[in-house]
C-alpha cells in the first residue's frame, strides 16, 4: 500500500518553485457557496508528481477567493477507499470511478444538489455518471483513446493520406501492404495486463461497427460478451494482430512486443509500421523517446474513422459530504471559470463544455475538438465490468492470437461477465 499525505496547495507550490503559475481566474466568477476562510475540504485520488501539481493550478483560484483548506491524500491501492467508508471515515470529496459511485450510491450526494449544471456536459457524460436516478458522478478529467497515431512526414513520402471512413482505412492498409509496407504496430505485452492494448482496439472497432451504445449494453450485461457482434470485431482485429503483412510481427510480434515498444515503431528511423492505435498519452512517450521529432511533422494523430463515439478513461468526481467546502468546489469544477483553469493548466481534456478554446498544448486542442464533436462516450469495458471481467477479456484476445478457438475464449469471458454483472 502506498499512500502519501499531502499538505495540498502549499506542496505543489513548493514543488513547482517559481514555475508555478495559476491560470487567470476572478474571484468574482467564483462562487463559494457559503465556504468560509479555514474551512478544510478532505480529498482522495489516484494522482501523483506532475498531476498533482496540475489539480492544485487548478484548485488555487478557488482557495484564493473562499480561503479553503484542501486536505488530499494520494494513492494507488484500489481497496482504501473502501476501508475508509466501511469504517465510517471517507473523505470529503473522491476523484474516482463510476463502480464506486454504484457501490456508495446511498452515501453520496448527487451533483446538480452541489451546485453542478447538468447543462455544462453532454448529455453523453451526464448519463455516463448517473446511478439508477441520481447525478452521483461528475466527470472532470479525460483521456481518449479512439485514436491512431502516424507520421506525418513518412506518409507524405510515400504518398498516404489520412482516412476519413472505415473503408478508407481499410483500403489504406491494403495499398501500404502491397508497397511493401508493414502498416500497424499492434504489440500488446504488459506483464498481468497484457493484452489491454487489444482490448482497446477492439473496443474501437465495436464503435465503428456496432456504437456506443452497444458497447455500453456490453458493460450492463444487456448483450453477452460471446454475441455476434463481439466475434465479428474480434475477427476484424484478428485479421491485422495475426499477419505478419499486417502487423510487425504477426501473431508472435503482437504477443511479446511491449506496448510501450509498439509505441515507437513508426516513428523509428527507418519507420518499422505505419501506425499505431493508441491513447492520447502516447504523445508523451513518443517526445520522451525521440525528442527530436516534432509534433505535427514528425509525428501526430487522426480519429479512428468512422467510429459512431469515443472510447476513453475518466476521473470522476463523487462526494460525501455536502458541507460548503464540497459545494464550493462541485461548483467551481462545474463551472466557466473551473473549466478554463482546467485547460490551461493542461491537465488532459476537461468534459466541462466551457473548456473548449481555453487549451494551450496543441495536442489537447485537437483532442479537445475530437471530444467536443463526438455523438458518445463509453468506458473501457474491462475496467467496468467488475468481478475479473477485465483479465477475462484479456486471456481470450490472447488464446485468440494464438490461434486458440474464438468462440470457445468468447464463451468463457461471457461466463464472467455474467456472473460479475448478477
Amino acid at each position: 500500500m502506498r499512500i502519501r499525505k499531502l499538505s495540498g496547495l502549499l506542496l505543489a507550490a513548493l514543488v513547482a518553485g517559481a514555475a508555478f503559475t495559476a491560470p487567470a481566474a476572478r474571484a468574482q466568477d467564483i462562487d463559494c457557496k457559503g465556504a468560509q476562510k479555514g474551512d478544510e475540504l478532505t480529498m482522495f485520488y489516484q494522482w501523483s508528481g506532475q498531476e498533482e501539481t496540475r489539480l492544485n493550478e487548478i484548485l488555487k483560484p478557488l482557495a484564493d477567493a473562499c480561503g479553503i483548506s484542501f486536505k488530499p491524500e494520494s494513492t494507488r491501492d484500489q481497496a482504501l477507499l473502501d476501508t475508509k467508508v466501511q469504517a465510517g471515515t471517507p473523505p470529503d470529496i473522491a476523484f474516482w470511478t463510476l463502480a464506486a459511485a454504484a457501490r456508495y450510491q446511498d452515501k453520496l450526494f448527487t451533483m446538480d444538489s452541489l451546485g453542478a449544471d447538468k447543462a455544462s456536459y453532454p448529455e453523453f457524460f451526464v448519463k455516463n455518471g448517473t446511478v439508477g436516478d441520481k447525478w452521483l458522478a461528475l466527470p472532470v478529467k479525460a483521456d481518449i483513446k479512439t485514436i491512431i497515431w502516424y507520421s506525418p512526414v513518412v506518409f507524405e513520402a510515400k504518398g498516404y493520406t489520412v482516412p476519413t471512413t472505415w473503408e478508407e482505412l481499410d483500403a489504406l492498409v491494403e495499398k501500404m501492404v502491397a508497397n511493401g509496407d508493414v502498416p500497424w504496430s499492434m504489440g500488446f505485452e504488459s506483464g498481468d495486463a497484457t493484452a489491454w492494448t487489444g482490448s482497446d482496439f477492439i473496443q474501437d472497432i465495436l464503435l465503428v461497427t456496432k456504437g456506443p451504445e452497444y458497447v455500453n449494453d456490453i458493460i450492463s450485461g444487456k448483450v453477452p460478451y460471446n454475441d455476434a457482434g463481439v466475434k465479428e470485431a474480434y475477427e476484424i482485429y484478428g485479421k491485422w494482430a495475426k499477419d505478419a503483412k499486417y502487423t510487425v510481427g504477426g501473431a508472435q510480434g503482437t504477443l511479446a512486443t511491449s506496448y510501450l515498444d509498439a509505441i515507437y515503431k513508426p516513428f523509428s528511423d527507418p519507420a518499422e509500421a505505419m501506425m499505431v492505435k493508441q491513447s492520447g498519452f502516447a504523445g508523451g512517450e513518443i517526445q520522451k523517446k525521440f525528442p527530436d521529432l516534432k509534433y505535427g511533422e514528425d509525428y501526430d494523430f487522426f480519429q479512428v474513422p468512422g467510429a459512431k463515439g469515443l472510447q476513453g478513461g475518466a476521473d470522476l468526481m463523487l462526494s460525501f459530504s455536502d458541507k460548503p467546502a464540497a459545494k464550493a468546489l462541485v461548483t467551481y469544477l462545474a463551472s466557466a471559470a473551473g473549466a478554463e483553469a482546467w485547460a490551461k493548466a493542461g491537465f488532459d481534456e476537461s468534459p466541462n463544455k466551457a473548456a473548449n478554446g481555453h487549451y494551450t498544448d496543441p495536442q489537447l486542442v485537437k483532442k479537445a475538438e475530437i471530444l467536443a464533436n463526438t455523438s458518445g462516450f463509453t468506458y473501457d469495458i474491462g475496467d467496468t465490468i467488475p468481478g475479473g471481467f477485465g483479465k477475462a477479456e484479456w486471456t481470450a484476445i490472447v488464446n485468440y492470437v494464438n490461434g486458440g478457438d474464438l468462440q470457445a475464449s468468447l464463451d468463457a469471458a461471457a461466463k464472467v461477465q455474467a456472473e460479475a454483472l448478477k
